[in-house]
């Protein structure tokens, strides 16, 4: 019998070495707006975020910020959850629209896309657009609540 594998990580293997990251629809039919960002490398064991070289979070980042304008204007926001409570190992972002009035909790506005932090503790984290800045939102480990389903 075949070993249960990460869904993501199976995607991932479908993309060839020259692409770095991908988008793909969630088929979760529970989040029918929502957009995933990937990275193609994955390794065994949990898929943290910060073990990418910088580079390829920011690659991260901007692919989800673009798709994210793409489908949902000003009012587009991704999210990155802990991988404590993933149900996928594969690193991954949620992108999809912000939920209007909620309580910002600890952020740091950020003035470009390469200046978007990663928690070294590997906590969630969620952006979206603050005027001409991004806002980073962090210090939880499920963000993508943040999210319209």
């Amino acid at each position: 019998m075949k070993p249960r594998e990460c869904s993501l990580c199976n995607e991932a293997e479908k993309h060839g070495d020259d692409k770095a990251i991908f988008l793909l629809k969630d088929i979760s039919p529970r989040k029918p707006n929502r957009w995933l960002a990937l990275p193609r490398r994955h390794h065994k064991g949990p898929h943290a975020l910060q073990e990418l070289p910088r580079a390829e979070q920011i690659a991260l980042f901007k692919a989800a910020i673009e798709k994210g304008r793409e489908l949902f204007g000003d009012d587009w926001g991704f999210a990155y959850n802990s991988w404590r409570v993933r149900t996928q190992c594969h690193a991954h972002v949620h992108i999809g629209m912000i939920l209007k009035g909620l309580a910002p909790g600890k952020f740091v506005d950020v003035a470009r896309i390469e200046d978007i932090p990663v928690p070294k503790d590997d906590s969630g984290f969620w952006v979206h657009a603050a005027g001409n800045k991004f806002r980073v939102h962090y210090g939880e480990d499920i963000t993508e609540t943040t999210l319209l389903r």
